[in-house]
């Protein structure tokens, strides 16, 4: 069994994470770094990949990967980072809430959507989730999510960052909620990236528009909106990795 006390190999939970792309950053600096979702893991990395419940895996401190192994020193988890689905939470799906018809009347008075007549039990359900991954028996955890409902129900965001604030071209606004972790400090700012534009006068990133044009299917669509770009994933991995090493070191 390995000790619960500091090691300077962290062991990092990376949840709702199917890509591997923040899991991969930390492999790279040579933490024990793993990912967990539902799906099974497009990263390529099975050995590193619980397709299961989060909370079972946070609980046991391990379990069955994807790949067929058993992850049981019970060591505990050092840091978490998670990815929560944000269909429910996030502001630009506020409209599917209620009837089109009622959009003058006060909100309680507003039926629900005929087409998602269910959306705002999810959307609970979705903040409890989101809850239980902040009230996690973890130390060290970050919680990523764009603007939303999680701002009033739980607190506003302790930052929002952007791809291209870490050498990525591209803007997605994107909250940070942190727990013995410091804000992120920007490593490399560039140009924000190409849009593109709508005859309505309206525009969207290119990226995320591209996403929603060239993907197959509603889940592949909504798994590219939420990609992490792999200069947020370094910067995450170095300086939060170096963080925790520092508050374990202190403690220990």
């Amino acid at each position: 069994m390995i000790s619960e006390g500091y090691n300077s190999k962290l062991k990092v939970l990376i949840a709702c994470e199917e890509s591997q792309t923040v899991t991969k950053a930390f492999l790279e600096l040579g933490h024990d770094a793993y990912s967990c979702d539902i799906l099974s893991c497009s990263g390529q990395l099975p050995q590193r990949h619980f397709q299961c419940d989060i909370f079972k895996v946070i609980k046991q401190r391990g379990g069955l990967l994807q790949s067929g192994h058993v992850i049981n020193d019970n060591r505990p988890w050092d840091l978490m980072i998670a990815h929560p689905p944000c269909t429910y939470l996030s502001v630009s799906g506020a409209r599917w809430y209620y009837h089109p018809d009622d959009w003058l009347l006060p909100n309680h008075m507003k039926r629900p959507h005929p087409k998602f007549p269910d959306r705002a039990l999810h959307r609970e359900q979705a903040v409890e989730f989101f809850f239980k991954l902040w009230e996690a028996p973890i130390r060290h955890i970050a919680i990523e999510n764009p603007v939303g409902i999680m701002s009033t129900r739980l607190c506003p965001p302790h930052q929002k960052v952007h791809p291209f604030h870490f050498g990525d071209s591209a803007r997605k606004n994107t909250c940070l909620w942190l727990k013995n972790l410091p804000l992120l400090q920007h490593t490399n700012v560039v140009d924000e990236g190409e849009r593109t534009y709508f005859y309505s006068g309206r525009s969207q990133p290119k990226w995320y528009s591209d996403a929603l044009i060239n993907a197959k299917s509603t889940e592949e669509r909504r798994t590219l909106r939420s990609k992490t770009f792999q200069g947020m994933a370094k910067a995450m991995a170095e300086q939060w990795a170096k963080s925790t090493q520092q508050l374990m070191a202190k403690v220990s």
